[in-house]
């Protein structure tokens, strides 16, 4: 079993031991899928696009010792049965495909379609899962002269974004995100919220400029 990374597991293949493959990168469950101003703070990251990704048979390896692949969801900071759910799915149907499909019929758009149909049936038996794939996401860096510069994006096409920089919640009737953003120096707090067409999709995110000035670095 290669839990750390990749690496490890091509090492043990290579040296004609069977493995099952179950990296950090890729498979671990426990890591957060959303900006952690949205969740509970582990020390690592695996949103769904990711997970996607994961492929247990590497490319210079005898694929017959590489006997299948594995997510992980460690519990010592998952609380109960509804945090274990929502910290499995939608992510568990990325390892799934990508455990079990060819490389080449892999196609994230097409995914994420068939993605959304389950949604609807785990809607229907209200198990909980993560709509983080429909957040927005922050990075940032500095300017030349120094100031904060915020770049937004999505794990899915297709989504608008709009926002607010005066504490009030916007709707499609908002600035929507063409470009970069430098905030307002009054401001204290960035909202976002996606939306596909008239209907919003995914949660209000209420992002701290203190927070994106952390991210950014010293001035």
């Amino acid at each position: 079993m290669s839990w750390r990374s990749m690496k490890y597991g091509t090492e043990a293949a290579k040296a004609n031991h069977e493995v099952v493959m179950s990296p950090t990168q890729y498979a671990y469950l426990d890591y957060m899928q959303a900006d952690v101003i949205t969740e509970p703070k582990v020390y690592a990251s695996l949103r769904l696009s990711k997970a996607y990704e994961f492929d247990p048979v590497p490319e210079d390896v005898n694929p017959i010792y590489i006997k299948g692949g594995q997510a992980n969801l460690w519990t010592e900071q998952v609380y109960n049965i509804r945090q274990a759910e929502y910290m499995t799915w939608p992510r568990g149907f990325a390892i799934a495909e990508s455990v079990w499909s060819p490389k080449e019929k892999k196609n994230w758009a097409n995914f994420f379609a068939r993605t959304e149909q389950h949604f609807k049936r785990l809607d229907v038996a209200e198990t909980k899962y993560a709509p983080s794939v429909y957040d927005p996401i922050f990075s940032v860096k500095r300017t030349a002269d120094r100031q904060l510069l915020i770049t937004l994006s999505t794990e899915v096409d297709g989504l608008d974004m709009y926002y607010s920089f005066d504490n009030s919640f916007p709707d499609r009737f908002y600035p929507k995100y063409t470009t970069p953003l430098v905030p307002p120096i009054d401001a204290k707090v960035l909202k976002v919220i996606t939306y596909r067409g008239k209907n919003p999709i995914g949660r209000m995110m209420n992002m701290p400029i203190e927070e994106l000035e952390k991210r950014a670095g010293k001035r």
